[in-house]
């Protein structure tokens, strides 16, 4: 092939490929304290990844319980940042008030809060599927198997997997 017919190409390169960083704070453990071993927790934390790193093929892989533990919003953040969604964790997570109240929101999170498999916490799972269709995202959407209550034997894997596809089938089909 010819060099100038080569480098006469305009298109610019367009890739398929996207990065996605989760917003857990991988907080799991005393010796992490007080934040966690990842930066992107929060939206005043996104707006500036996203100032620093521009590019549409950086974004969020986004996992609505670490927001219920964090005692924020689960739903805003996917209007807000319906252009930088590349990867959606369908996971819950239940927060236990009475524990909260005792250890407060500076102990370590599993303290006072537990994950949990779809419709077992406290996502606001209708509100969360009804904006993901407001802003028609029609990227990957998985099942983030982790729950106490389904790790004890190989056989709570599959029983895991059909409780969460049984509770999301009213919102996914």
């Amino acid at each position: 092939m010819r060099e100038d017919h080569i480098t006469s190409n305009k298109e610019p390169f367009k890739s398929e490929v996207k990065l996605a960083i989760e917003n857990c704070p991988m907080f799991f453990t005393d010796d992490e304290w007080p934040g966690g071993k990842n930066l992107a927790i929060s939206p005043a934390v996104w707006d500036r990844m996203f100032e620093i790193i521009p590019n549409p093929i950086f974004g969020l892989n986004y996992d609505p319980s670490h927001m219920i533990w964090q005692m924020m919003d689960e739903v805003k953040p996917i209007y807000a940042y319906k252009d930088r969604l590349h990867h959606i964790h369908l996971k819950d997570a239940k927060l236990y008030r009475d524990k909260l109240d005792r250890v407060g929101i500076m102990a370590n999170p599993l303290e006072y809060h537990s994950p949990k498999l779809p419709g077992l916490g406290d996502v606001n799972w209708r509100g969360f599927f009804a904006a993901l269709t407001d802003v028609r995202y029609r990227g990957p959407v998985v099942i983030e198997v982790e729950d106490k209550a389904y790790e004890g034997h190989v056989e709570d894997v599959p029983a895991a997997i059909l409780t969460s596809r049984n509770y999301l089938k009213q919102f996914v089909v």
